[in-house]
């Protein structure tokens, strides 16, 4: 049991500096709410009426107060075992285990985690969204003005947003503004900030406004629902979310400890979810393609 908690904690740092190195989603983690012990919890919200006039007579006019709780409970349990045998491991130098379970984090678990966190903020309810034709240089901009301009008019606070877009935009959003930054050995014309908002660019097999996860019973994974549509670009204040990574673990087996067969084992197990705020969906704004 020693070797396998020594390298479980060798390997643990190695995991957790791949999510936040590839994982889009991880500008947004904002650990507001405590889950510990249980699956779900209650926020308070609260609203009140507007000013009336007063009256020198009788006085201040009667106001009422609004409160209710919005309920946000777990509901994404998702997991997966590797095995390596001993001697393929061994005759590797000892380097396929770590390198299969890096590339599963890399290539499996945080591209899943990044589209069930935009299906899941692309389909609640009250956000403003526009469904848009494909976008290209001529247009790219004026929908992102049009979508900032819509976002200033629900008053949602201009500092903090971030502008999603979708990678094969990346062309057409470089070649909508005249600009270049240069140096004598490189030229750079990537946009990574647009009028305040950080930019960040989504692969586009993660940029879903559905998304369908696979049970493992005969596909693995996550694919594009048959009714979702590619997201073009995305405008989130991140005070409208919250992501919730309650249990993430990582269990690794030695051969002398795996019980099961003479070989490497990898557990993985992430038990999260992903919340929109339900009185700041304005902080929201979804650009999607018409298919």
């Amino acid at each position: 049991m020693a070797n396998s908690i020594g390298l479980a904690g060798k390997f643990l740092p190695v995991i957790d500096g791949i999510y936040k190195e590839n994982a889009v989603t991880n500008i947004l983690d904002t650990p507001t709410l405590d889950f510990g012990g249980v699956n779900e919890v209650k926020v308070l919200k609260v609203s009140t009426t507007g000013l009336g006039d007063y009256s020198r007579s009788t006085g201040y006019p009667k106001g009422d107060v609004t409160a209710t709780w919005e309920t946000m409970k777990l509901t994404e349990e998702r997991g997966k075992e590797i095995s390596i045998d001993r001697m393929d491991n061994e005759e590797t130098l000892g380097m396929t285990f770590g390198a299969v379970t890096g590339n599963f984090m890399k290539e499996q678990v945080v591209p899943e985690l990044d589209a069930y966190r935009f299906a899941k903020y692309a389909s609640a309810s009250n956000i403003l969204t526009t469904d848009g034709a494909a976008l290209t240089k001529d247009t790219v901009i004026n929908a992102i003005d049009t979508a900032v301009t819509e976002m200033d008019g629900a008053e949602v606070p201009a500092e903090g947003r971030i502008l999603f877009v979708n990678s094969d935009l990346k062309i057409a959003l470089n070649q909508a503004l005249s600009r270049r930054w240069a140096s004598d050995k490189e030229v750079n014309t990537v946009l990574e900030g647009y009028n305040g908002m950080k930019i960040i660019y989504v692969p586009k097999t993660r940029f879903y406004t559905q998304i369908d996860l696979n049970d493992g019973s005969e596909n693995w994974g996550f694919a594009k629902s048959a009714s979702g549509a590619a997201i073009n670009f995305m405008i989130v204040h991140p005070s409208a979310v919250m992501q919730v990574p309650k249990f993430v673990l990582p269990k690794i087996f030695d051969p002398d400890t795996n019980q099961e067969k003479d070989a490497w084992k990898f557990q993985f197990r992430l038990y999260h979810d992903a919340f929109v705020y339900e009185n700041k969906t304005k902080g929201i704004y979804l650009h999607k393609a018409t298919v």
